[in-house]
């Protein structure tokens, strides 16, 4: 028999020279003392022997859904779509039912996670797999409620865990906070010594996949769906509609074709294969992801499951037994992915895996005297994000993702499957689901090898990391950089990254920091980079206090409030809209009356049919005339100018070309995002500066607030638009690519007796909350409406045009809010980020989407959405006559609510006019 500890010594005496990252590795046991059985510890599996016969069922000749994959995912949206009365679907399994990856997954459902909406995802698997499915089919899953046990084995870990208790507290999850003593009275055998404590959370448990999909389509099958096994797909056909856009068709097989206008792609590691037959890019790479299960443990019977982040380990409870598993810092990519692999391992590699097993025994000790039963290594699909991949694809109408789930397709597919089968039948999810959207990742990068292989690694490898409010990726860093980069690097710009740009975060004092070349953490016998500034700086940021740099952010913040910053914001999505149906599109895409007279710059929201937020923009109406490419496009009619934050504008991008499809309007949206530049100019003083570098007026009658003109700059052409994103007088300019340097230098020495500083996103993000500005996915979210989000100026309603959502705003504006954003504020000064939960005379009704410090007023400030415990209207009155708490990490802050910015409520300072 192999036992754990013996292994351990035998590895630490003989190691393998590391791998190489794009070497193809075919894994072998290194020892002839570990076990070479490979087996799922599961009683019941799906697979059967012999060779298959062709599909279980005859092929339909058409659908009105085809998903493919009879997965955790596929099962779940099978049924999920059938629940929401959606059966004419069929589901097509190249073998059996999990064949893929989901008969090997160790089946873990963990309740709490650092994302609102991943706990409300969670919350609906665990309850469609512990109680739905058993009370509409009379099945037992396999659900197993054995709780959950999070490990703490320093300070920044369990502050993180506290942060989730109290998050907790919103959604009713319970959850304890205990001891090394009373952590150990509840799993004796675990060694405490080293701990600062856990979190409990008692109705954590875990799942049977065979158990849950078989169920789970057993449900569906009585609704009507299909479902066919042994019956692998051949081809996607797509057809091109009188709009030149790709739409979905037919799905082929060797035993017959779909017809279908929707397929859905739940094929896990074989999901980029599958796009491939559409001409859709799907960015995943397939990875070995392994645990071992351990022979019979006297006294672990009923023991909760275990993850110790710190180790990168995790130990679920295997009737008698444990599964021991983790992430690793060198896993294996599976470069040759087979179409033949069904329910298949591969051999366990113990020099990758032997770190697992080491964190293993230094928490539960007995470990070492215990024999390993079998080995499970199988394939997972991993992303650049550790997200999975959701929702309609840019390049082909009605081909829907859902995969890429990094090994958690058990834990999130039921509520993901939900918010799938939404999205197919009513053009969007019921919750904000960008973070999974494939829109999320700009299209320049969905195809780049390096981009997708370097930032799964390192996803893959922080998977257990502590989520730090301001942590940044390592891998594939510079992918876009727009043309102050260079500059801005000298002068000590530490970059953020964000949709593949590099962005300003904030400027470091002591000399450049540069972001180098991504080195795997030193895996693979890369050569690790030394004296890396930027990790080091990165690193300080590690601590959910107030950083190191926090005086640097004071100081760029109050730079601006007092004299003048410059801000780059060249990374912002750029788009002209053009064509004879523009001012037709324009009226239903952007909630605020865009039609105004040309010169005119308008803040405006686009909604989904549900009146959510899909984004909140600026629009500038623009000039008929000539061409004069990058600022402005020929135009005989209206045109218009559109810019976007540049995280979300692809995004935004594909939100208005689907309207522009759906609606049928002729128009033509292009992007110039590239070929321009774009600084911010801000602050008291910034009209004194920019009228020695501008050839125009910009006094309040010559060039007032939301407008915006072509002028020269040092000689340059540019668009100068008065606006303001921090709350100041100023404006933005937006520059052709080959005139940026110019224009920002001759800014910068016209500022130079004013005190001009750079200033970067951190500093944005501080101004902007506290002149109560809202950020798009924070406080400003698709499952939010304008009228929600204190954002009602912004939509049109007093006059008769129709816009996308209108009718659900004005529903909403008869009916009265349900939830509503409020701002808060603490006189303490300790730092909060978003999440900390919100309590009305002691009862919990809603979490901070989002917090920063405040520097001008000197306060922490919060902003969360509310809700009325009784179900009944956010009134002016229920919100002035409560008392109000924020819960920071389990400690409870008195909180001021404010129903207008407590930063110039009056808007005096963006009209120009100071004390």
């Amino acid at each position: 028999m192999a036992f754990v500890g013996t292994a351990v010594r035998r590895l630490a005496m003989v190691r393998r020279p590391p791998l190489s990252p794009l070497s193809r590795v075919s894994a072998r046991l290194y020892s002839t003392e570990h076990t070479k059985e490979k087996n799922v510890p599961y009683k019941k599996t799906l697979k059967q022997e012999g060779t298959s016969s062709g599909p279980t069922k005859p092929l339909p000749r058409s659908a009105d859904v085809v998903v493919i994959g009879g997965g955790s995912l596929g099962c779940q949206t099978v049924y999920h779509l059938a629940k929401m009365g959606l059966t004419n679907v069929v589901l097509l399994e190249r073998d059996r039912l999990t064949a893929g990856t989901t008969w090997h997954t160790a089946g873990l459902l963990w309740q709490l996670r650092p994302s609102d909406v991943e706990v409300e995802l969670l919350a609906h698997t665990r309850k469609v797999v512990s109680q739905d499915l058993e009370e509409e089919t009379g099945l037992h899953t396999g659900w197993i409620q054995n709780g959950g046990l999070f490990i703490a084995s320093n300070k920044q870990r369990l502050d993180e865990y506290k942060r989730l208790m109290s998050l907790g507290k919103v959604y009713g999850i319970e959850s304890y906070v205990l001891s090394p003593a009373e952590t150990k009275d509840l799993y004796p055998l675990m060694n405490v010594d080293d701990l600062y404590g856990t979190l409990y959370v008692p109705k954590d448990g875990t799942m049977d996949p065979a158990g849950t999909c078989t169920t789970l389509t057993r449900a569906a099958l009585a609704r009507g769906a299909m479902v066919i096994e042994n019956c692998p797909v051949t081809g996607i056909q797509v057809k091109m509609d009188g709009l030149g856009v790709r739409q979905v068709k037919a799905v082929e097989t060797d035993h017959g074709t779909i017809e279908t206008p929707c397929v859905v792609n739940c094929a896990g590691v074989w999901a980029s294969k599958l796009g491939q037959m559409a001409g859709v890019k799907v960015p995943l790479i397939a990875m070995h992801h392994a645990y071992v299960v351990t022979e019979r443990i006297e006294g672990i019977q009923n023991m909760p499951n275990v993850r110790d982040h710190d180790a990168s380990v995790y130990l679920r409870l295997q009737g008698d037994a444990l599964s021991v598993g983790g992430y690793e810092e060198n896993p294996i990519f599976w470069d040759q992915v087979s179409d033949k692999f069904a329910f298949s391992l591969f051999d366990l590699d113990w020099d990758v895996f032997m770190q697992h097993i080491e964190g293993a025994i230094n928490r539960v000790p007995v470990l070492e005297q215990t024999g390993i039963k079998s080995t499970v290594c199988g394939p997972e699909s991993f992303t650049a994000d550790h997200k999975p991949l959701m929702g309609e694809a840019p390049e082909v109408r009605g081909f829907f993702l859902g995969c890429g789930f990094n090994s958690a397709g058990m834990m999130m597919g039921g509520g993901c499957g939900r918010e799938l089968a939404h999205w197919i039948i009513h053009g969007r999810p019921e919750k904000d689901m960008y973070g999974y959207d494939i829109r999320r990742f700009h299209h320049s990068l969905t195809d780049n090898n390096r981009w997708i292989r370097e930032r799964s690694h390192e996803s893959y490898a922080k998977n257990y990391s502590v989520v730090f409010p301001f942590d940044e990726p390592l891998a594939s860093r510079n992918m876009r950089k727009d043309p102050f980069h260079q500059v801005l690097t000298e002068q000590g710009c530490v970059f953020q990254e964000r949709h593949g740009w590099e962005r300003p975060g904030w400027f470091n004092r002591d000399g450049p920091a540069p972001v180098k070349d991504y080195d795997y953490y030193g895996a693979y016998d890369t050569k690790k980079n030394q004296n890396y500034k930027y990790k080091e700086l990165l690193g300080r940021e590690y601590t959910f206090d107030f950083p190191p740099h926090h005086c640097v952010i004071k100081s760029e913040c109050l730079s601006c409030r007092n004299a003048v910053a410059v801000f780059n914001m060249s990374y912002f999505g750029k788009f002209f809209l053009t064509g004879p149906d523009a001012k037709k599109a324009a009226d239903w895409l952007f909630t605020a009356d865009v039609n105004k007279k040309p010169g005119s710059t308008v803040y405006t929201c686009m909604l989904n049919k549900r009146g959510g937020s899909e984004a909140d923009l600026t629009v500038s109406r623009l000039e008929p005339g000539d061409q004069n490419l990058p600022l402005a496009p020929k135009s005989n009619g209206d045109a218009y100018y559109l810019a976007i934050g540049g995280g979300v504008a692809e995004h935004n991008w594909n939100h208005i070309r689907t309207v522009l499809h759906d609606q049928n309007f002729n128009c033509e949206l292009t992007d110039f995002s590239e070929e321009m530049g774009m600084i911010s100019i801000q602050g008291p003083k910034s009209r004194e500066v920019l009228q020695e570098v501008l050839d125009t007026d910009l006094s309040n009658e010559a060039f007032p607030f939301s407008t915006h003109k072509v002028v020269k700059a040092a000689g340059q052409q540019v668009r100068a638009m008065r606006l303001s994103f921090v709350g100041e007088l100023g404006w933005e300019l937006h520059i052709p690519k080959s005139s940026c340097l110019l224009v920002y230098e001759a800014v910068m020495a016209a500022g130079r007796k004013h005190g001009i500083i750079n200033s970067g996103y951190r500093a944005i993000d501080s101004l902007s909350i506290e002149k109560g500005y809202r950020h798009w996915h924070a406080d400003l979210r698709p499952d939010d409406t304008p009228l929600e989000a204190g954002l009602g100026f912004t939509c049109k309603l007093k006059s008769s045009v129709l816009f996308q959502g209108r009718d659900v705003l004005e529903r909403q504006k008869q009916e009265g809010l349900k939830r509503k954003i409020v701002c808060f504020t603490i006189d303490e000064k300790v730092p909060m980020f978003g999440l900390e939960a919100i309590f009305r005379n002691g009862v919990p009704v809603g979490h901070l989407r989002r917090a920063d410090y405040g520097f001008y007023i000197d306060k922490t400030i919060g902003y969360g959405y509310i809700r009325n415990p009784d179900g009944g209207v956010v009134s002016t009155d229920f919100i002035k006559s409560g008392e109000f708490t924020l819960e920071r990490m389990g400690v409870a802050y008195k909180a001021r609510a404010h129903l207008k910015t407590p930063f110039d409520p009056e808007n005096k300072r963006v009209k120009g006019f100071y004390d």
